[in-house]
């Protein structure tokens, strides 16, 4: 007989899938029809469903539909209700968009929505279709809507690979991974081309241009493998929580987790779309770590904006991740590995010259030396990839003429001191007087002015202490190692100097940060209103980032401007968006998926019931990026002013 208790369901993954389950209730279905490539019958297979829904009595409508003039497809259309369509004014050329305030007037049952990847129009309120859907969704309403294969964010770069055709327009996995229905309508490749040939996908001229630039037969197979898979994968998460959750026995397998390291490179996206895919067929968890050095801070724009798209990738990719800081890159992600009980690391091969590996270390030899149990893969950059590292600035700033003309009365007042005793000293000891200028020059002066002060000591050292005198002949070669020492220790002594100034300079940054987070905490611990509240994170935001900001409060209408910088002036277009965020709990504005043409970010004031306000910064840089570590203090930021502003409100009520 059994074990009762192995017969029961883990009640930890129980509660997870309970607690899923509650949220989709309040949450509308999608359903997603997959192809491989236009032509399939995706759009022709959403309205016959469509159909069937309709004649079990459930509302629906057409939210957008390309019908692309296929008359079996527009005699489904004229059976369904037809939302009309936004006419979007852009650059003098009228976009037809859908209607997403209209649909949600309406608030059918069903809304039908074509091209899942479609990019919307300049102005409009989400910059992808995907993201209205995730808004309808939202509010309940059920969706049916199309997608492709090679829309998938995580196999951009294989279908590139596979077509030679950059997909501009992508989807992100966790869309698919939250559908709560995929339906693969498939065609054999020589159906689909025999269609083509026919007219029946596009116009005669168009289909031959199509089937000798992209719809190949090659082509049309490999896609088609892809959609599969993807496909089977989700059917794969289905199955695996239904066995969870019933405590059906099954082969497990121990867990795995893939950590991938980034950083500022254009490889790391590659890396990221990798690590995504290797997760997806191991059915693993993962994660994606930036180690921050000291020398971060010397980092160009260029590498932090890529450094910060790349993380934003892995994010919506479905990653866990983390900006860790580290002495050593090597270790600091083994830690983190070993802590998080990661089983296998994706790193990206070197772009540093040989040379420099040896001089100064490999991060992936390291990394595999010290991995242990753990695996490592190494990813090579892809066709097209750049073979050079991010630009940083450099590690030695530019010597002025002052450095080195102090270098020079240095060894003068060196040389005259060294000719007062030298009757009383050897002179190899008097050499340690120039070497001892040499320390003292690297320390305060830098490298360069380091190996200039040794080069000109060992001519004077030649030229006044070793025989013959006055003259830059020697006749002991084992002056030679003096010489070279003199400039070497410089030299080194400059390097540590320069790497010791990197850490200082990456402690007073995270000194300054936490400082800041903790004035904030003291000067709201005092705070008894609202005013006083608001103008202490105000003063803070244009302490750290010198930025301006706003903060609005709600009030029985809506939204109203409580407070604001000097100078920073909100129109209607700025309440919108603030009001969004403000309904939405979610960050809108600049720099972000959501109307991202703001000039402002307005980030929410969540307490611990709710949404108290909106907090809107302007940053100073009109076409920049809000990088994590900004992120990070704006967030702690609003986080501490909302259960400031709480505190008040139950004040308030109480009296």
């Amino acid at each position: 007989m059994a074990n009762p208790q192995e017969c029961r369901p883990d009640p930890d993954t129980l509660l997870v899938h309970i607690t899923e389950g509650e949220r989709q209730k309040h949450r509308g279905r999608l359903k997603i029809f997959l192809g491989y490539i236009a032509g399939v019958g995706k759009t022709y297979e959403m309205l016959r469903a469509a159909h069937l829904r309709k004649d079990e009595g459930v509302d629906v409508h057409i939210g957008y539909i390309e019908t692309h003039g296929r008359i079996e497809t527009e005699a489904l259309v004229a059976g369904l209700a037809n939302i009309p369509r936004k006419q979007v004014e852009y650059r003098g050329v009228v976009i037809p968009e859908m209607d997403l305030d209209a649909i949600q007037k309406i608030s059918p049952s069903l809304v039908l929505v074509d091209e899942l990847a479609h990019t919307n129009a300049p102005g409009s309120r989400h910059p992808k279709r995907y993201q209205d859907v995730e808004e309808l969704l939202s509010e309940g309403i059920d969706v049916y809507t199309t997608l492709n294969i090679q829309h998938v964010e995580s196999l951009n770069d294989v279908v590139a690979q596979i077509s030679g055709i950059i997909v501009r327009e992508t989807i992100p996995d966790r869309v698919i991974d939250e559908a709560t229905e995929i339906e693969v309508v498939d065609l054999a490749p020589p159906e689909l081309l025999q269609r083509l040939r026919e007219g029946k996908v596009y116009v005669p001229d168009m289909a031959r241009t199509a089937i000798e630039q992209f719809f190949n037969e090659g082509n049309l197979y490999a896609l088609r493998e892809l959609a599969l898979r993807r496909a089977a994968e989700r059917v794969d998460d289905q199955m695996l929580a239904y066995m969870q959750t019933r405590a059906i026995p099954g082969p497990w397998a121990a867990s795995e987790h893939l950590l991938v390291c980034i950083g500022p490179s254009p490889l790391s996206e590659r890396l990221v779309r990798t690590a995504r895919r290797q997760a997806d067929r191991m059915n693993a968890t993962w994660s994606a770590v930036y180690i921050e050095t000291p020398s971060h801070h010397r980092l160009s724009k260029e590498g932090k904006e890529q450094l910060w798209r790349t993380l934003q990738l892995a994010e919506k990719l479905g990653a866990t991740t983390a900006t860790l800081f580290g002495l050593n890159v090597a270790s600091t992600v083994i830690e983190y590995a070993r802590r998080h009980n990661v089983t296998r690391i994706v790193i990206g091969k070197t772009l540093r010259p040989r040379w420099q590996e040896f001089v100064f270390g490999s991060v992936v030899d390291q990394l595999i030396h010290n991995s242990g149990a753990i695996d490592v893969y190494v990813i090579s950059g892809g066709k097209g990839e750049p073979d050079k590292p991010a630009k940083m600035e450099p590690l030695l700033p530019a010597t002025p003429p002052k450095d080195y003309i102090a270098s020079l009365a240095l060894v003068v007042v060196v040389t005259i001191l060294g000719w007062l005793i030298h009757r009383f000293i050897s002179p190899t000891n008097e050499a340690m007087l120039f070497l001892l200028a040499v320390v003292v020059v690297a320390w305060r002066r830098g490298l360069w002015p380091a190996i200039f002060t040794s080069i000109i000591g060992v001519l004077a050292f030649d030229f006044f202490f070793v025989p013959p005198y006055f003259s830059f002949r020697f006749t002991d070669t084992e002056y030679l190692i003096t010489f070279a020492g003199m400039v070497i220790v410089g030299s080194m002594i400059s390097l540590l100097v320069a790497r010791a100034k990197d850490y200082a300079d990456a402690a007073s940054l995270r000194e300054k940060e936490t400082g800041t987070l903790y004035a904030l905490s003291q000067d709201l611990a005092v705070a008894v209103t609202k005013d006083s509240i608001i103008g202490a994170v105000r003063n803070h935001i244009h302490g750290i980032f010198e930025w301006d900001s706003v903060f609005l409060l709600p009030k029985q209408n809506g939204l109203v401007v409580h407070s604001a910088s000097p100078g920073l002036v909100t129109d209607d277009d700025d309440i919108a968006v603030a009001t969004w965020a403000f309904q939405h709990g979610a960050v809108a504005g600049y720099d972000t998926d959501t109307l991202h043409g703001s000039r402002l970010r307005y980030i929410p004031l969540h307490g611990t019931q709710g949404v108290v306000g909106i907090m809107g910064v302007r940053p100073t840089e009109p076409n920049g990026v809000i990088t994590p570590e900004q992120s990070r203090i704006l967030t702690a930021f609003a986080n501490q002013a909302a259960l400031a502003l709480e505190r008040v409100n139950l004040t308030i009520t109480r009296k």
